[in-house]
């Protein structure tokens, strides 16, 4: 058995679903099929809980059948006469559920609400796949990950409880009466019966997850370039395919931003030694990346990793005294607490300094910061990672911008800077 995960941009369009079939019309192999959202469908329901939370319901409400209608002219694209009554008919099953959780939700929590809102793309996405396959004679069966993925109730960075979801997904799947299972990515359930997600770009998680419970030969995880490359190719130019990574480099390359896969895929995927491909949709026969134990990275080839919209934060003493260990723990107790993710540290004698992504988490826990300590901060910046780098590839992309923080080890360089 195999896994398959589609990203947002594979199923984006009428001819991206069509293109998704000639794909599987090509496989013999038992598949479980994870799809995320449709396009830019997540973007879009972020809107509707920040208007939904903005208390103006009438705006989230005209934002969701904007997303509806979205998904209604794909149906219409792809389904003839005879078989675009029943989609159409869950599509607004869909939608109207998510409508009356607007108008009947009571419980303003933001990531409460914002993994039952969002949640509706993925609902949407598979629903229009799985009947679209089955119209066209390519038999599956719809699993809702809601059911099978069982998780805690950490609303927008849920844990997966793995023995329990191990269990229900082994009863879910039955390749003697169907060789296709899709389902979704990026969505699970709790005990309560709530939707939960998995943190953002989680259907890769998705993915290893389901292959790892259900010790799958391998996963493939299609997407819009030839396999992982080192370079954003929307950002750098000339940028080379990684024919090979290591479960340790990709892991590494995740933690720095690479948009390769979800920092959290590594892991089940090591732990049961299941190799993990990146194709190109586009291209399906072209070579990808196989990402696996043995793999080498061409240790000459530099990597460039350019995260955006960071935040530098320092924290200093009022009064100049500093217990470095005691001081760390306050900070790190205080963006546990805020559920903010560090993505570079630097202390001194009579600071510490962290750099963020720009959440709206951010300013609420600066400002609590303020309570005890001198806080200094800037905003709009960008960290830059080097692998592999050299000092004409450090002077390249620095040059004049104005560096804040650096940090340099044998192999990487890190460079926070303004954003131009």
């Amino acid at each position: 058995m195999r896994v398959y995960k589609f990203g947002g941009a594979s199923v984006k369009s009428a001819e991206g679903v069509k293109n998704l079939t000639r794909i599987l019309k090509n496989q013999s192999d038992d598949l479980v099929i994870v799809i995320s959202a449709m396009g830019k469908t997540t973007n879009a329901l972020e809107k509707v809980v920040n208007a939904y939370l903005d208390l103006q319901n009438d705006e989230a409400i005209s934002l969701l059948i904007e997303s509806k209608t979205y998904h209604t002219e794909i149906i219409r694209s792809l389904f003839d006469n005879s078989n675009k009554e029943t989609i159409l008919t869950r599509l607004d099953e869909i939608y109207n559920i998510t409508i009356e959780f607007i108008n009947n939700n009571r419980r303003l929590e933001y990531d409460f609400c914002y993994d039952q809102i969002v949640s509706a793309g993925e609902i949407a996405s598979t629903s229009i796949v799985s009947n679209y396959l089955n119209s066209i004679g390519i038999p599956n069966t719809w699993t809702d990950a809601r059911e099978v993925i069982r998780t805690d109730s950490t609303f927008r960075e849920a844990n997966i409880r793995f023995d329990e979801s191990g269990v229900r997904l082994n009863d879910a799947l039955d390749f003697s009466k169907n060789k296709i299972y899709i389902t979704q990515g990026f969505i699970g359930g709790n005990a309560a019966g709530e939707t939960t997600t998995l943190g953002r770009e989680g259907s890769d998680y998705s993915a290893a997850i389901i292959a790892a419970l259900s010790n799958a030969e391998s996963v493939t995880i299609w997407k819009d370039v030839p396999g992982v490359l080192n370079a954003d190719p929307r950002i750098f130019n000339d940028t080379k395919l990684l024919s090979a990574v290591s479960y340790k480099e990709a892991a590494e390359l995740s933690f720095y931003g690479a948009q390769i896969i979800h920092p959290k895929t590594i892991k089940p995927l090591h732990n049961k030694n299941i190799p993990l491909y990146v194709k190109s949709f586009v291209e399906p026969q072209s070579q990808g990346t196989v990402i696996e134990g043995n793999s080498v990275l061409e240790k000459q080839m530099p990597v460039f990793i350019l995260k955006k919209n960071q935040v530098l934060i320092s924290i200093l003493p009022k009064d100049f005294s500093f217990a470095l260990e005691e001081t760390l723990g306050v900070v790190f107790n205080m963006l546990l607490k805020h559920r903010i993710k560090v993505n570079l540290i630097q202390s001194s004698a009579v600071s510490i300094s962290v750099c963020v992504d720009d959440t709206r988490y951010v300013q609420p826990t600066i400002e609590e910061f303020m309570n005890d300590y001198d806080v200094r901060y800037n905003k709009e910046l960008e960290l830059l990672t080097i692998r592999n780098y050299t000092n004409d590839t450090i002077d390249k992309y620095t040059e004049g911008k104005q560096v804040y923080l650096s940090q340099k080890t044998r192999r990487t360089i890190r460079l926070l800077m303004e954003s131009k």
